[in-house]
């Protein structure tokens, strides 16, 4: 009988204590801490709403990255080699992605990126996902804006040197413009944390820009975007979906009125139960409608939740496997495809700055990228 005691009371405290462990690597300070945040917010009401898997609480653990490469890293190294998470979230930023990719690869964890969207990312990896578009597609889709809708013939490129996502945002941007709309590109380089942008903006309107295409983040984006306008600059400002946070607004203030971005998602596009309901329950909770990374990062932990369902395992080669053939998940931010290299399938929104609020402008699905 006390054996039978025993036994019971191994399994009732297993049973207790058993947890599924995730971590989630984010810029929640530093240059791109609003990003973090968003996201954050975005990931903690997922797990409110869907707490458990497999019979097992899941458990949370964050890691700040600073914003910085070698801290994305190091908070991998800590979540795979001493917390052992059995998967990752993040991180935002594509070279911090990729920087933390190189310790998720070799210690065999998925690792599922919310807004990293070079292609390198998951070049040649096979334990990194996205829940993102990629730069083939947002910067071919934001030169057909360009040249489709707003009729742009001569675009100044803002190219943040520091950022792969920024460079390999204007290389596609460029390949699709110059050949399909015969447009004239030139660029202008700038790094991470300048504040002063006079000389580019100087060479942008001799060059007689039509618009001015920024690469890098938010708080670039909204600081060039004042001073181009207080230069006298008319023409449009476009962005890629670096520019997709509250802070543009905060920042740039009128400036940034009129301006047009690249996203993944946008409130007042959402159209299904499920991104209706996803608003609700963020204005519930938070009192203010969801920002792109906050729909991505929701989407990001339940994309892994699911996946962890589906391979009915909590090793993490298991799931990632699982992860890399989802097909057809229903999230807040769209229908998800994950294809053979971890890469997203999905639709390019643009939205356009107005009256400081974010609204939808236009979409653009893949086939029309052909």
């Amino acid at each position: 009988m006390k054996r039978v005691l025993v036994a019971l009371l191994v399994i009732l405290s297993i049973s207790i204590f058993a947890e599924i462990r995730i971590g989630v690597l984010l810029p929640l300070t530093g240059g791109i801490s609003a990003f973090g945040d968003w996201t954050k917010k975005g990931v903690d009401l997922a797990h409110k709403q869907k707490g458990t898997v497999l019979g097992e609480k899941v458990t949370l653990v964050y890691v700040d990255t600073r914003s910085e490469k070698t801290e994305a890293a190091n908070g991998m190294a800590r979540l795979t080699d001493k917390e052992k998470v059995v998967a990752v979230i993040g991180e935002i930023a594509s070279s911090n992605s990729m920087a933390a990719a190189e310790i998720a690869e070799s210690r065999k964890v998925p690792q599922v990126a919310v807004t990293s969207t070079s292609p390198l990312v998951t070049q040649g990896k096979k334990f990194i996902s996205r829940v993102c578009f990629i730069d083939p597609l947002q910067g071919t889709a934001l030169a057909e804006f360009a040249g489709k809708n707003l009729k742009a013939k001569k675009v100044t490129i803002f190219v943040d040197i520091e950022q792969d996502y920024s460079i390999s945002l204007t290389n596609y941007f460029v390949e699709r413009f110059e050949k399909k709309y015969k447009g004239q590109v030139l660029k202008v380089q700038y790094k991470s944390g300048d504040q002063e942008f006079s000389a580019q903006i100087a060479q942008a309107l001799s060059f007689g820009s039509d618009a001015i295409m920024m690469t890098g983040y938010y708080n670039e984006i909204a600081l060039a975007a004042q001073q181009a306008r207080s230069m006298g600059f008319k023409g449009y400002i476009i962005a890629g979906d670096g520019a997709d946070a509250p802070e543009l607004v905060k920042i740039g203030g009128k400036a940034v009125e009129g301006l047009y971005f690249t996203t993944h998602y946008i409130p007042d596009a959402a159209t299904s139960k499920l991104g209706k309901d996803f608003v609700d329950a963020f204005k519930k909770e938070y009192g203010m409608l969801p920002a792109m990374n906050a729909a991505l990062g929701y989407d990001a932990y339940m994309l892994i939740l699911n996946a962890i369902e589906r391979a009915k395992s909590k090793d993490p080669v298991k799931i990632n496997d699982a992860i890399r053939a989802t097909k057809g998940f229903q999230g807040v931010s769209g229908t998800i495809n994950i294809d053979k290299n971890g890469d997203a399938i999905k639709t390019v929104i643009v939205a356009q700055v107005k009256d400081g609020k974010f609204v939808f402008a236009s979409s653009i699905e893949p086939e029309d990228l052909q």
